[in-house]
């Protein structure tokens, strides 16, 4: 079924480049209910740190929220939420967004937002298409947990889709490294069964591609998920133009180990490739 093309309820526009030896925004643009907070920095390396922030809250029906993020060659850019993003009761059409990423010769993403909520009845489709130079670092994590209902059941929400194209722009065109998709349907069919959530209502998802990635540095991840209360595997990616793609998938029934197994887990490429601690991105 075709949906008509609807109004951008938020947009975003967010380019980083290197300037004085550290990284800044060059271009930065926002209109609706999407913006960023003022840049800081958590430490020494010039990486900037911007927190996206919605004033509204929540994520409603027929929502569309716009996001275009480009890092420059040599620059680097942590970009999260200031809060999880909530979907609520969406009748009549699902909310959405749609996030574009350029990342250009040895630049770096993080991209590390708040969990997604999804409340009863609610229907929310996500799609990225990311674009990376072969030489590129992008480490992106996300948290899908239930929301409230009366009656208790986690799976009242009506569809979670999360798309992600990962391509990798050499002199010689593009290729598609990945596709991600993601697909929560709870009224087609019981979900938390074998073969899909496991009897567990949360899902955790860390992607990374780097010229690094291999299988050291998987089974090392899989090693430390171990550690934590989920259902965690990692799998690798085909190795196009030198580079390769790292998908870590994690179920358990608590936000807060998810947080922690995947902030673990990105603390260890930090420490590892870049010499920095671990994530602290408390935000109260």
């Amino acid at each position: 079924m075709a949906f008509p093309e609807r109004p951008v309820r938020g947009r975003l526009e967010l380019g980083i480049s290197v300037r004085g030896g550290r990284s800044v925004a060059s271009r930065q643009f926002h209109e609706g209910a999407l913006r960023v907070l003022r840049p800081h920095y958590l430490d020494r390396s010039g990486q900037v740190c911007y927190v996206m922030v919605n004033p509204g809250g929540a994520y409603l029906g027929a929502d569309l929220f716009v996001v275009e993020v480009e890092v420059d060659a040599g620059a680097e850019l942590l970009l999260t939420t200031q809060s999880a993003t909530k979907i609520y009761r969406t009748p009549g059409s699902f909310a959405e967004q749609r996030m574009t990423v350029r990342l250009g010769e040895s630049s770096r993403l993080e991209l590390m937002p708040d969990q997604l909520i999804a409340y009863r009845e609610a229907s929310y489709r996500q799609n990225s298409h990311l674009s990376l130079h072969p030489t590129s670092s992008l480490v992106m994590a996300e948290v899908i947990t239930p929301g409230w209902s009366p009656d208790g059941e986690s799976f009242r929400y009506e569809e979670v889709r999360l798309r992600n194209e990962i391509w990798i722009e050499d002199g010689k065109g593009s290729k598609l490294l990945a596709l991600d998709n993601l697909l929560i349907r709870p009224p087609l069919g019981d979900v938390t069964g074998m073969g899909f959530m496991e009897g567990f209502s949360h899902l955790g998802s860390l992607v990374v591609v780097d010229p690094r990635v291999d299988q050291v540095l998987a089974d090392d991840l899989d090693r430390l998920s171990r550690d934590f209360e989920a259902y965690t595997g990692v799998s690798l990616t085909a190795t196009i133009a030198g580079t390769t793609g790292l998908v870590l998938r994690s179920l358990s029934n608590s936000t807060e180990e998810l947080n922690t197994l995947l902030g673990v887990c990105s603390g260890v490429l930090r420490e590892r490739w870049y010499g920095q601690g671990p994530l602290n991105l408390r935000k109260y």
